[in-house]
């Protein structure tokens, strides 16, 4: 099928991605950038909201659902939800070949339900595209959302306006109906581009096609889309979560470090070891450098819990809260290289050391780039890789109080650690042997990549 290439217009809901409900993504940002009050609000109205879907009123639904989801928040925290939190869950709901027919054409618009700001970081970024039309929200001289939109629904005459006489070459979206942008999507017919079936279009037409540009971290509290389902077991779990929260914060201030074997259970937590860990510093011995892929807050409390003793980490952006209860010795670093490298080097010196040259965490099956500051400090130098696997909760946001990172944590009704332990990294692929600090921090990624297969 020969098409001209020239300019498509798509759905974002039910064709890009294959959820034509956005109220899911409606829950994660009460979730994210309100709190847990908001979150179940939106769950309890869900059933006044699906009536009015069922009653044919979708317009009065997606307007009831954004004043309950929006009303009173800042829009730098929306923004922060659509910028952080919300592309890994579009990511992972991505239609397949509707992207690959969308990424062949030259200008690429996306109309969604949703306001603009939910989804205009993702639908740029990620999948390329030029033009995003969605509802606008009314924003007060506080700069809080009031709960009210303009332009709610798939906007066909700001599509005409966007391309004036010009006839889009492609138009991708549901099958005809009453809810479909295809039935009243251009108010004059020479500017209505041609439908086709996505999967037959993709048939005739087999022209190589970028793959989406990868959500490489993001920044939230919940693992899992919440979906209705989901959403209603997280709520009836939550009671039992946060008491088991409170008893195991309260155990790992009070039970010592060779305990944890007789106590797995209680705590939720399964650990996977693999590989010899190095015995601990003596007279003969000299300490080591643990360096650390950074996949969740807890990383360096799990390292010194299979170690069996008390193995100093150094942190960044470490809340007050979570430093008083953490059960190993925590040293903050300032983001100024030489302050740091001359704590680092103290701390050396007086036996094992634990280090995350990523600097923040990374959930996605990636590695951010290692800062070579380590690789100037020591020679002994050993690679941990880390991973993990949450019921329910993350253990770091960067939105929210940073207080309740550790209580996440514990909160899961169980926790999987998998801890790889690989060989001191040899003589002659350090700085003592003229390789720089790049050449070593990148060796070592390289190994923790290999290792976690990343």
């Amino acid at each position: 099928m020969t098409t001209n290439k020239k300019s498509i217009v798509s759905e974002l809901e039910g064709t890009l991605i294959k959820d034509p409900d956005p109220f899911s993504y409606f829950m994660l940002v009460a979730f994210e950038a309100s709190g847990l009050i908001r979150f179940t609000l939106l769950i309890i109205l869900w059933p006044i909201i699906h009536l009015f879907h069922k009653s044919g009123m979708e317009g009065i639904a997606l307007r009831f659902t954004i004043f309950i989801a929006f009303v009173g928040l800042r829009v730098s925290d929306i923004e922060y939800v659509g910028r952080a939190v919300l592309p890994k869950f579009y990511m992972d709901e991505i239609d397949v070949d509707a992207w690959k027919v969308f990424s062949q054409y030259d200008k690429k618009v996306v109309l969604t339900k949703t306001p603009r700001i939910m989804v205009e970081r993702f639908v740029k970024e990620h999948l390329g595209a030029d033009h995003v039309i969605g509802s606008e929200l009314i924003v007060n001289r506080f700069g809080f959302a009031t709960g009210l939109v303009r332009n709610v629904g798939l906007g066909p005459d700001r599509v005409v306006k966007l391309f004036g006489f010009e006839r889009p070459s492609l138009g991708l979206g549901r099958s005809l109906g009453s809810n479909s942008f295809r039935s009243h999507y251009f108010a004059r017919e020479q500017c209505r581009p041609p439908f086709t079936s996505k999967l037959k279009l993709m048939e005739d037409d087999n022209h190589d096609f970028k793959q989406p540009l990868p959500m490489i971290f993001h920044d939230d509290r919940l693992v899992k889309i919440p979906k209705l389902a989901t959403t209603l077991l997280i709520l009836l779990y939550l009671p039992l979560g946060v008491i088991l929260g409170i008893i195991r914060m309260i155990m790992v201030l009070v039970l010592p470090l060779c305990a944890t074997p007789y106590v797995k259970a209680i705590y939720g937590l399964s650990i996977i070891v693999k590989g010899n860990p190095p015995p601990p510093p003596s007279s003969s011995n000299k300490g080591v450098l643990f360096v650390c892929n950074h996949r969740a807050l807890m990383d360096p409390v799990i390292l010194s819990r299979v170690l069996g003793r008390k193995v100093p980490a150094v942190t960044y952006s470490l809340s007050r809260v979570t430093e008083i209860f953490a059960p190993i010795p925590t040293i903050r670093l300032t983001r100024n290289r030489q302050v740091d490298a001359d704590k680092i080097k103290e701390m050396l010196n007086k036996g094992d050391l634990e280090i995350c040259p990523e600097g923040t965490t990374c959930r996605e099956p990636f590695l951010l780039r290692f800062s070579g500051l380590f690789a100037e400090l020591t020679d002994q130098i050993v690679p941990v890789a880390l991973n993990y696997k949450a019921g329910f909760f993350h253990a770091t946001t960067a939105l929210g109080w940073k207080g309740l990172d550790l209580f996440c944590f514990f909160m899961n009704p169980r926790t999987t650690y998998e801890v790889t332990f690989l060989d001191q990294i040899p003589s002659k692929a350090t700085c003592s042997c003229g390789k720089t600090p790049h050449e070593v921090a990148n060796f070592v990624q390289w190994l923790l990549a290999a290792t976690l297969g990343f």
